[in-house]
């Protein structure tokens, strides 16, 4: 089964069992996809978290029921997993704008939230500049945090403190400034480890070397694996394009290529010196072909 028709068939799951207790767990056993990793690739495909996808699904049926019947509120949140009345009032009303009550008037707008579907779509002639390697297993040192999932905005900022502190820097030093191939010694990596369904590990690393000073940070190990490789073109902002590029490669290129997202780290983040001045960035997804 490809990408697309699993993602299909776990959007068609979810609406089969939505009024049942549903997370990552039950919806990834219909793929073939860990809960962690099943978690990451709709994130990235969708661009919310599947907590959030199931959570606005539920609030827009619940909507419907409102307005079409005589539902009462306590009712609904019991369906739709909400400890009480007063719950189920506070997400409706963050998500619609209005309370469970108000929701029943005619002419009020409400936030609908339909089912998901996934295609393959065509987007303009942009052409993504990538490549397929081989790399052997390799250890890595650095420095790590854990974010919940949907909390990707929040990387920047993890980036921003430890410059701030001067870990970065500190970190830098003990990688060394550059490798032969002009990468820098400072890059990242996502997911390396399964944290769990709901939370993701980064982290700031550099490789380790035979005369690595580690002490004070955390090691891990890159498993050995096949990885696309996708790299944009020169910027003078580090960081800037990396979001991109995850939404290209997740969205317009794994669906049709013919790979599959590969047991390991999600994916790293490589930076490189451009000359004069500047950087190119490539973001490292790893792959298995399919049968």
């Amino acid at each position: 089964m490809n990408l697309l028709s699993e993602l299909e068939a776990a959007m068609r799951y979810v609406e089969a069992h939505i009024d049942d207790e549903l997370g990552a767990e039950q919806v990834a056993a219909v793929t073939s996809y860990s809960p962690y990793h099943f978690g990451r690739l709709f994130y990235y495909i969708a661009g919310i978290s599947l907590s959030e996808y199931i959570r606005r699904r539920k609030l827009s049926l619940a909507a419907a029921e409102l307005q079409t019947g005589a539902a009462r509120v306590l009712d609904l949140a019991v369906k739709y997993g909400y400890d009480s009345a007063d719950s189920f009032s506070r997400a409706f009303a963050k998500q619609h704008g209005v309370t469970p009550t108000a929701a029943r008037r005619p002419g009020v707008t409400l936030k609908i939230f339909s089912p998901l579907t996934f295609q393959i779509t065509v987007k303009g002639v942009n052409e993504m500049n990538m490549r397929i390697e081989e790399h052997e297993a390799f250890e890595v040192f650095g420095i790590e945090r854990v974010f919940a999932n949907g909390e990707d905005e929040l990387v920047p900022d993890f980036w921003t403190e430890l410059r701030q502190s001067g870990e970065y820097e500190k970190l830098a030093r003990a990688a060394g400034a550059h490798n032969a191939d002009g990468r820098h010694g400072v890059n990242a990596v996502c997911g390396h480890y399964e944290t769990g369904e709901d939370s993701f590990p980064y982290m700031l690393f550099a490789v380790k070397r035979p005369d690595s000073v580690t002490d004070g940070y955390k090691i891990a190990r890159i498993p050995k694996a096949t990885w696309a490789i996708f790299r944009n073109e020169k910027t003078d902002r580090m960081g800037s394009e990396i979001p991109n590029l995850f939404s290209r490669a997740y969205s317009e290129w794994l669906p049709s290529s013919g790979y599959d997202k590969a047991p390991g780290p999600d994916n790293m983040e490589i930076y490189y010196s451009a000359d004069r001045g500047g950087y190119f960035e490539e973001v490292w997804v790893p792959v298995r072909k399919l049968l």
